[in-house]
């Protein structure tokens, strides 16, 4: 169940109650990260990739997965971070262990569509996927080692132009490349992309990202090479 925490803002002093968000883990079950009722949630002022994170366990299956960490948006603009009991998400993990199912993130907003494309990167085997901080019109880049993605999050669907932009950028940084939309890709860009060989992936409201070309289908089938 969600747990809720009364927050107060520090900038305007007002009031909130807070409810931590439930996301459904691999094995179907609401996972809602763990509130610290002892600790004073902070401002957000610079953002760091590494602060986006925390790690939360399912307690019906144990598995551990990385979730958005928690915020509160106060109506005077100040945004709070609101404190969470338990391990950063980016700790390391024990050595030699089997890698855990990553779970989905419903998408709802531009952030849960850049959170589940990063899970999925994740789930192909690329662990270190960041945002590159550089401004993109097609939306958020993200990059890894070896690896460079595009995610748009808006309602216009991707054309060839921005396929071709990302497997040039890619292409100048020795990486290989794989596209998230929420909203499509018109049949100029899915013929492009399968003359590259760029895997596109459509991000549905549940997540859960699916392949629509013959790249991504054997990047599905496959994982991502070492």
């Amino acid at each position: 169940m969600s747990e809720s925490l009364p927050v107060r803002c520090p900038a305007c002093r007002r009031s909130h109650r807070y409810t931590a968000p439930a996301y459904p883990c691999a094995c179907g079950a609401p996972v809602a990260a763990p509130l610290d009722p002892d600790r004073v949630p902070a401002a957000v002022g610079h953002r760091s990739w590494r602060e986006e994170w925390v790690t939360v366990r399912c307690d019906s299956c144990g598995t551990r997965g990385e979730w958005p960490q928690p915020e509160l948006g106060c109506p005077c603009g100040t945004v709070l971070r609101i404190p969470v009991v338990g391990e950063r998400a980016d700790a390391q993990a024990g050595g030699g262990s089997r890698r855990p199912a990553v779970p989905t993130v419903p998408i709802r907003t531009a952030r849960d569509a850049v959170t589940a494309a990063v899970l999925h990167l994740r789930r192909l085997g690329h662990e270190d996927v960041r945002r590159t901080g550089r401004h993109s019109p097609s939306g958020v880049e993200l990059a890894g080692r070896g690896v460079l993605a595009q995610v748009g999050p808006s309602a216009r669907p991707v054309t060839p132009r921005d396929v071709e932009c990302l497997w040039l950028t890619a292409m100048t940084e020795s990486a290989v490349c794989r596209y998230f939309t929420v909203a499509g890709y018109t049949e100029e860009a899915r013929a492009r992309a399968d003359t590259l060989d760029v895997p596109l992936f459509l991000l549905g409201p549940a997540g859960a990202p699916r392949p629509v070309n013959g790249p991504a289908e054997a990047l599905d089938a496959d994982g991502a090479s070492t």
